[in-house]
């Protein structure tokens, strides 16, 4: 299986991770695009800002990468995250994954969005118009 990680706080690029994941052999590829929005909860946002301890994150984004294979037939992954101050409409994740079948391909991609939200080093702060907030997606 190949996989690419990336952490850094240069642009993302959605087109890049679905090329990567492009295969003869696989008839699903899934790409999900988690883009900052102008809003949470009713308050305006003005930007995010993304932290990570990178050696971790991508130690934790392996194990994920496992898991997923463990339950999945997956044949390729691209996992792209930003770091840094994002405006409006950048794009903080990327998550692509092509599998022989679409259920497979959508299945794993669910499920590593959500791990990585749950489980990864990445904190992001919300900061509105009248302040900022960490906000933390783990239970």
């Amino acid at each position: 299986m190949k996989k690419t990680i990336r952490i850094t706080d240069l642009a993302l690029d959605a087109e890049e991770c679905r090329r990567f994941v492009a295969d003869p052999s696989c008839g699903g590829q899934v790409v999900f695009s988690g883009a900052v929005r102008n809003n949470t909860k009713g308050r305006k946002v003005s930007h995010l800002e993304y932290e990570s301890y990178i050696p971790m994150a991508e130690k934790e984004l392996e194990k994920i990468i496992v898991r997923a294979q463990e339950n999945w037939p997956i044949v390729k992954i691209a996992i792209h995250h930003r770091i840094g101050t994002l405006q409006i409409g950048d794009l903080a994740v990327v998550v692509a994954v092509s599998a022989a079948h679409r259920g497979a391909a959508f299945e794993s991609c669910m499920f590593i969005i959500d791990e990585l939200k749950k489980e990864v080093p990445i904190w992001k702060k919300e900061c509105f118009e009248d302040g900022e907030a960490w906000v933390s997606d783990r239970p």
